[in-house]
């Protein structure tokens, strides 16, 4: 056969299967597994990564709720298991299916990474995570909470010191892949958004090119990344207990806005009592778009628990019109060296000192961490403080109700013991008696004085026997020597003496009648016996 002369040795079995022809069956056959494999290839799912660092396992789980918040579930996935989010150990997984408008076609599948901890053990964990083939498809997440927020910038820079860590250590391939990352992301900030297949930008028509402005981009990290200020509905009570003005709020937004552009991040705030557009922003940070209905993302930096920041929107400019007085360019530039390894200092086991777990790690010269520490106070430190450097704050703290009483009856009784002591030694009519004292004087007050009619006259008897003592006191002051009394019929001080103590008789014997008659009402009229028992007006 002329076919063996092409062949320099025999023809094997191989070759001779080849070289048969097919029967119709086989035929069949080769066009089904075809045609399966080009469905199958076209039905495959986008597989996008998040990589969620920081936070809680709970708040963790909390951002997966807000994630599939406005996914409704379809009528054939209400049997569906919901998938299983592990994320109690070390690095944590677990998956979302991410839907179309109408809710029945799935755009992506996101697989999510989860992890607390910026311990630089957990470094051989991420680094399989950073492949040449996953990197463009990759989303780094950092998790704050509003119930620290005097923790944040401490935070942050941990997570991106490790982050650094990890990527330092990626072969070529995937550092290439990160640059072309960061170089797509730079082109789309300057308006270019067609690639062609070599790589390089052209751009489309119609768009605006924009360089680049100050402190953008300064501190790529090979991968988008996207700071979630979760539970917003805090910043209340942050006002209400630690006396937050407006002051504190927009120098944490100032702060966070310009070491955020260094590395080309976005920004946001949710809560889970309102709704937000967390959802939009991940998506589009993966480049997720709906086929049917596009979703504008809208910035926001008005409100302070809305607020939205998207990649490649922000400036140096529109930083300072939030707060005059805050220095953009030194916090810039004071954080390149706040995330300047090694951060925190460590030991050569490769975990932090008791120093830097206490939060006493030296900085660097002009970084910026301890600019923020100082303005934005952690209030278990305050306490710890002197009472005069403290500055005066809303809250009081006060002791529990039975503890308050227990003093103040030890207070009562050694008052009370303190008071019989002193009444005691000084002879001072004891508490008692006083208020029997106050008592009678309102008795009396109440009932009013005794009045009797004397001759048709209307006497008050109180008065009267007030009367006739100071003037039985003036005469016995002013009594003469019996020798210079004189006899022209002037009434002896004997005689005086006893005229007045028949009236002062006379006028008590009235009042022990006239007591329980009422206010203002006469009393009993005396019998008059003679005219000598009737004293006068005069009298």
């Amino acid at each position: 056969m002329s076919r063996q002369s092409n062949f320099r040795g025999p023809i094997t079995a191989h070759q001779i299967n080849n070289d048969r022809p097919q029967s119709k069956g086989e035929e069949e056959k080769g066009m089904w597994s075809s045609m399966l494999d080009s469905v199958a290839s076209g039905k495959k799912l986008p597989e996008k990564n998040v990589v969620v660092l920081g936070g809680s396992p709970d708040t963790q789980k909390e951002f997966l709720d807000l994630m599939a918040s406005d996914v409704p579930k379809r009528p054939h996935d209400r049997h569906r298991r919901k998938p299983v989010i592990a994320n109690d150990f070390a690095l944590g997984y677990t998956y979302q299916d991410v839907l179309d408008a109408d809710h029945e076609d799935i755009l992506a599948r996101l697989s999510i990474y989860l992890l607390s901890e910026p311990s630089q053990s957990f470094v051989p964990l991420l680094r399989p995570l950073f492949t040449a083939q996953s990197i463009p498809e990759t989303l780094l997440v950092l998790l704050l909470d509003w119930n620290e927020p005097w923790l944040w910038v401490r935070q942050l820079r941990d997570w991106i010191v490790l982050l650094r860590s990890v990527t330092s250590g990626l072969e070529t391939p995937a550092k290439e892949a990160m640059a072309e990352v960061m170089k797509e992301w730079q082109q789309r900030k300057r308006g270019i958004s067609v690639y062609d297949s070599g790589g390089s930008g052209t751009g489309s028509e119609g768009n605006v090119t924009l360089p680049l402005s100050q402190g953008e981009w300064d501190e790529p990290l090979g991968m988008p990344l996207c700071v979630i200020c979760h539970n917003a509905d805090k910043i209340d009570g942050l006002e209400v207990e630690q006396g937050w003005k407006e002051d504190e709020f927009d120098f944490v937004l100032q702060f966070l806005r310009t070491i955020l552009m260094k590395h080309g991040a976005s920004l946001i705030y949710t809560s889970n009592s309102a709704p937000n557009s967390l959802p939009t922003l991940i998506h589009s940070s993966l480049g997720i778009h709906s086929l049917l209905k596009k979703q504008a993302l809208k910035h926001n930096v008005i409100d302070r628990d809305k607020i939205l920041v998207p990649l490649n929107w922000d400036s140096w400019g529109k930083i300072r019109v939030l707060r005059e007085g805050f220095n953009v360019q030194g916090t810039s530039r004071g954080w390149t060296l706040d995330i300047q390894e090694p951060q925190p200092l460590l030991n050569g086991d490769a975990e932090p000192t008791e120093a830097s777990m206490s939060g006493q790690n030296l900085s660097p010269e002009g970084a910026v961490l301890p600019k923020y520490e100082s303005t934005i106070i952690d209030p278990r430190k305050s306490k710890s403080t002197s009472p005069l450097d403290a500055e005066p704050k809303i809250e009081v703290s006060t002791r529990p109700t039975q503890d308050f009483l227990a003093i103040q009856l030890e207070s009562i009784t050694r008052l009370q013991a303190e008071e019989d002591r002193a009444a005691a030694s000084s002879k001072i009519p004891s508490t008692s008696s006083f208020n029997n004292k106050q008592h009678d004087e309102r008795v009396n007050e109440h009932i009013g004085p005794v009045q009797v009619n004397m001759g048709g006259i209307q006497v008050d008897a109180d008065d009267m026997l007030k009367k006739l003592k100071n003037r039985e006191r003036e005469t016995v002051s002013k009594t003469p020597e019996p020798d210079a009394v004189s006899t022209s019929g002037t009434k002896s001080p004997d005689e005086l003496k006893a005229q007045n103590e028949a009236l002062n008789s006379f006028f008590a014997g009235l009042m022990k009648r006239g007591t329980g008659s009422p206010r203002n009402t006469p009393g009993r009229e005396a019998k008059s016996g003679g005219s000598k028992d009737t004293p006068s007006k005069k009298a």
